[in-house]
């Protein structure tokens, strides 16, 4: 079965514009012409037919440069929308947005559980479904649904090998026919890289490690400028980096892997311990709820909670103590903070920086900065924006 992306696509030259309007902000033809080698006289061509398609407005002129200024170009924001999900291991949240990342509909938060719950695929589903129709913009309105989520992803199959098993077919086909909307996967720390690369601090820079600091710590990779995903697609696997031999039990069935030591779940149980052993806090316990405990955790170091302020300080050190191994690897320029847990970076630095300078040379540890992500927690539905737009030029093959 083939899904043109209902209807909205035209010719490949007008889409490669609209992408690249999208990622740019403004060109001129002249630019245009120059990006695709293609004739101004084709570039004018199909811009005046976006523009009298809604896709396309005229920007005003270029600043002047001493000779005759170019008139500018830019996407319609309201020409389209892009459903962006960005899920973890418990939630998923659901936000529709125009051609400038800006919401359209209220944010949707859906509690779905992604380990061993059969149910997970069907909820997401229905959940897409429900969010497009209470929204009330139509479907053809929609250019395709992008979605982070943990796991072992091929992205180009559309297949996540950890979570929601769609019956041996494609997990993005399957989605894409049971919403009738085009939809793209992708693992949630690359499609974090990606927006920090295209929207965030990373923008320009050509080798960046990007640490997404979330329920588990993901890793997304841009080196020469691009997103590396390895041989089979799961390059980043920074969670699984072991710090200890008899450390706690990683739900990969290894002991002391870096999840299982320092993430964020891992602190938001190591809190609940805390309250019900009688320390000295502003938290409450939770009951169980450790995406509550998680949030409300960073609130309270944010405020200077000494619990709080201390269960952080012990996972950013041993954050630091992988971050040594990587840059011993990989010799980043910068690493980028992002993802829920950017909230605390701040906090994170200096313990960052202590095992830094315990466990990694000077000469490596020095010549790599550490920054922290301005998009932080929307940085992963900015990212599965992103991945619509990058497959915005390509024809969808939807194998039923």
């Amino acid at each position: 079965m083939e899904i043109k992306s209902n209807g909205i696509k035209g010719s490949w030259l007008k889409n490669m514009i609209i992408k690249r309007l999208y990622f740019d902000n403004a060109m001129s033809c002249a630019g245009l012409s120059q990006l695709f080698d293609k004739s101004i006289p084709s570039i004018t061509k199909a811009i005046n037919e976006l523009i009298k398609e809604g896709f396309v407005v005229e920007e005003g002129y270029a600043p002047s440069s001493g000779g005759r200024r170019p008139l500018m170009y830019a996407i319609n924001a309201k020409a389209m929308y892009i459903l962006a999900v960005a899920m973890d291991q418990l939630t998923a949240r659901l936000q529709l947005i125009d051609l400038q990342n800006n919401p359209v509909a209220a944010m949707v938060t859906v509690d779905i559980k992604l380990h061993n719950n059969d149910e997970a695929l069907p909820t997401l589903i229905k959940s897409l479904n429900d969010y497009v129709t209470a929204s009330g913009i139509p479907k053809s309105k929609i250019a395709g649904i992008g979605i982070g989520m943990p796991g072992f992803i091929n992205a180009v199959e559309g297949i996540n090998y950890t979570y929601m098993d769609a019956g041996g077919q494609s997990l993005s086909d399957h989605i894409s026919q049971h919403t009738g909307i085009t939809t793209y996967i992708d693992n949630d720390s690359s499609l974090i890289a990606l927006a920090e690369q295209k929207f965030g601090i990373a923008k320009f820079q050509q080798e960046v490690m990007v640490i997404n600091l979330g329920w588990g710590i993901g890793l997304g990779m841009i080196i020469d400028g691009k997103i590396f995903r390895g041989s089979n697609g799961f390059a980043g696997e920074l969670s699984h980096i072991p710090l200890s031999d008899d450390g706690a039990l990683c739900t990969c069935g290894k002991r002391g892997c870096l999840e299982a030591e320092a993430s964020m779940l891992v602190v938001a149980e190591k809190a609940e311990e805390g309250i019900k052993e009688g320390r000295v806090t502003s938290l409450k316990t939770m009951d169980g709820n450790f995406k509550l405990m998680g949030d409300s955790l960073m609130d309270a170091a944010n405020q200077g909670d000494q619990f709080a302020l201390e269960l952080l300080s012990d996972a950013g050190y041993k954050i630091g103590k992988a971050l040594a191994i990587l840059i011993h690897i990989m010799n980043p320029a910068n690493i980028v903070l992002s993802g829920r847990g950017a909230k605390v970076g701040k906090i994170l630095l200096a313990p960052i920086q202590q095992a830094l300078h315990k466990y990694c040379i000077p000469r490596l540890a020095s010549g790599t900065e550490l920054l922290i992500s301005a998009l932080g927690f929307d940085a992963e539905l900015i990212g599965a924006a992103v991945l619509v737009m990058e497959n915005f030029d390509k024809e969808v093959k939807v194998r039923g």
